[in-house]
Parts: C-alpha cells; sequence; structure tokens
C-alpha cells in the first residue's frame, strides 16, 4: 500500500507540473516553492534557452575562427620552414609526409599529407593575416573552396560576399558556377569592377542591384519545354528562396500577381519585392519571348502608379526589372529616357552559364 502512494504522490506532482504552462498553481512538496501564472515562469525557461542557444552557437563560431587561424600560422610555418631548403619541389614533399606522421602521432586524425598542403596552400592563397582575421565567419570549407578560385580579384569578390551574407559552401558554389562576379563586372564600368574586388557589391543605387543576366537553373524548367509566363512564376514562388538569392542583396517579397483596378479594367503585377538597402519598392514583370515597347509601356505604367498610390514620402522611387527571354537593346534605348534610373530590361537563363565566354567578354569591355 505505501508504495502504491509513493507511485501516487509522484504521479500527481507530475501532473502539476505539467498543468503550469496551462497558467495553473505548481507546488512541490519537498521545498514548498509555489510558481504561479504571475511569475511569467515559462518566460524564464524560455530567455534561459535563449542564452544557452546563442552560447552554443557562439562556442561552434570561436572553434571555426580559432580552427582557421591555427591552419593560417601552420601554413606559413611549413612555408618558412621549406624556403631554408634546397630543392623545395621534393623537399617540401618529404617534409609533408614526415611532419604529417609526426604530428597524426601527437595529436591524432586530421593531419594528413593532403590537409597539411591545403594549410600550407592556405599561405600562400591568403598571405595577410589581416585579410583572414577580418572575416572570421568563415569557416575551413568555405576557405578550400575559395582557394580554388584562381584569379585574385574574383577570388576576394566571393570572399566579401560569402562573409557579407553568410553563404553556405553550397550556395557560395552556386554563386560561383552561376558567374556571379562575371554578371555583376559586365552590369559595371572599370571602376565598378575594380571595386568589387575591394568591397565586393555594394548596393546605392538601383543599377548597382542588377546583374547583367539572371540564372534560374533552380526553377527546373528546360529550354525546349514550351512553358507559359504562369508557369515561370509559379516556379519561382515555388523556389522563392533561391530566387531571392539570385536578385541579390535587402530583397523581401511583397506579392504576386498584384492587381491595380481602374473602372472595369485589370492590370496584373506579377511580382513585387523591397529592397531595404534601397528602400524602394521593386516590380517584377516576367516575358517568356523576346522584349517589345508595349512591355516597356506597360511597366512605366506600374512604376507611376506604385509611385503615386503605395510609396510612402520617405520611400525612394519604385524600380521596375523586366525578366525577359530575349533583350532588344533596340527598343530599350529608344523607348526609355537616355537618364533612365528607374526602370530595366535583363535577360534570364534556365542554365548556368559559361564563365569562359563571360570572361571573354568582360576582357573585350576592358
Amino acid at each position: 500500500m505505501k508504495k502504491i502512494n509513493k507511485n501516487l504522490k509522484s504521479k500527481q506532482a507530475w501532473i502539476k507540473v505539467k498543468d503550469l504552462s496551462l497558467g495553473m498553481q505548481i507546488a512541490l512538496p519537498k521545498n514548498q516553492i509555489t510558481l504561479t501564472a504571475t511569475t511569467n515562469y515559462p518566460n524564464l525557461v524560455k530567455n534561459i534557452s535563449v542564452l544557452l542557444e546563442q552560447a552554443r552557437k557562439g562556442v561552434v563560431q570561436q572553434i571555426n575562427t580559432f580552427l582557421v587561424q591555427t591552419y593560417w600560422h601552420i601554413g606559413k610555418q611549413i612555408v618558412e620552414f621549406e624556403q631554408k631548403g634546397k630543392g623545395r619541389a621534393k623537399y617540401g614533399e618529404a617534409i609533408l609526409k614526415r611532419l604529417s606522421y609526426d604530428l597524426t602521432e601527437r595529436f591524432g586524425r586530421g593531419f594528413s599529407v593532403d590537409n597539411l598542403e591545403n594549410m600550407r596552400r592556405f599561405y600562400t592563397v591568403f598571405p595577410k593575416s589581416e585579410t583572414v582575421f577580418r572575416n572570421s565567419n568563415l569557416n575551413w570549407s568555405q576557405y578550400l573552396r575559395l582557394m580554388r578560385i584562381k584569379d585574385y580579384d574574383e577570388r576576394s569578390f566571393y570572399e566579401i560576399e560569402c562573409a557579407e551574407n553568410n553563404w553556405s559552401v553550397r550556395e557560395l558554389s552556386r554563386q560561383f558556377d552561376s558567374a556571379l562576379y562575371e554578371r555583376l563586372a559586365l552590369s559595371r564600368d572599370k571602376k565598378g569592377v575594380r571595386q568589387l574586388a575591394k568591397k565586393g557589391q555594394v548596393i546605392e543605387h538601383p543599377i548597382d542591384s542588377l546583374k547583367n543576366s539572371y540564372v534560374l537553373e533552380f526553377l527546373g524548367l528546360e529550354e525546349r519545354y514550351k512553358y507559359s509566363e504562369l508557369d515561370l512564376e509559379t516556379a519561382i514562388i515555388d523556389n522563392l528562396e533561391h530566387f531571392l538569392l539570385e536578385l541579390g542583396k535587402g530583397f523581401m517579397f511583397v506579392d504576386r500577381q498584384k492587381r491595380i483596378t481602374s473602372g472595369p479594367n485589370h492590370y496584373f503585377i506579377d511580382l513585387v519585392f523591397y529592397n531595404r538597402l534601397l528602400k524602394c519598392f521593386v516590380l517584377i514583370d516576367l516575358k517568356i519571348g523576346e522584349l517589345k515597347h508595349q512591355d516597356i509601356g506597360q511597366m512605366q505604367m506600374y512604376v507611376n502608379w506604385y509611385d503615386r498610390q503605395v510609396k510612402a514620402k520617405d520611400e525612394n522611387p519604385t524600380v521596375g526589372l523586366i525578366l525577359c527571354k530575349e533583350k532588344n537593346d533596340f527598343v530599350i534605348k529608344y523607348t526609355l529616357p537616355k537618364r533612365n534610373k528607374k526602370i530595366f530590361a535583363r535577360e534570364y537563363k534556365l542554365y548556368l552559364p559559361s564563365k569562359e565566354e563571360l570572361r571573354k567578354r568582360l576582357k573585350s569591355i576592358d
């Protein structure tokens, strides 16, 4: 009978603890502590949980930062030691083998010849410590991917963008494969291209946020597949996270098929975004064929309506972007005013572009 009573008491205490989430009183027999709904105990648990989660993330980040910095110093030690020897290639290979054996004996896994070679290369690719240490949120895997980029300016651009936008290794690879650097560079003058390598993508004016073309390979639409503008729009909404990354910095989704009504007539803007860096709305119209002057006129109406009916006084003028399968420079030139800063047309592609072709075009501009 005593055993049964003990179980009942245990069960009773458990029930009262559980009922706390409903705002009911809790009584713990042993220490006689009473917590009521007015003490807001659940918020205490929540707040402490947030602190612990932040601490865990902070510890992981500190470990990653310390690991990257340590690998850089190891690489520096190896390079400086090699420079004292003769016949560096054979000498260096022998040193790495011996060093791999000794460090593995002492510290365990993680010091294979390949890993030590990566550390050595890490120092040679990023010889300035301030370059590495300023981007403390980049991990070793990200640096391994960056080291594979041969061009200095291009590598510097991706390093800055990866750190500022918290790209994963996968996203970094995707941006490189989609030739983000070349597509941004083709939309700029020589000064703008140099700025990309030194500061990354700086958004001050609408033109700064635009790419030469947009790559939408993540939509899964094949070139030979006959799709409609609605199919294209639906695919973008289904892959909105990827599309926002492709649009670039500061974009937030607002609406799709935004209706404008004038009497019996209805007009629909395909996609509406807001850019918090530019502090303006960005309207996107999708065209699956060649750009026509009517498309530009339609976008002009959308932009004017948004400026007069939606835009707040402290916001900048609305920007219109027409994404089309084929851009017509003649139509753009003679439909838009010379000092146009509000309406733009860019091509979209459903496949990853040839980086070599884009580089050739970039060199021809230089």
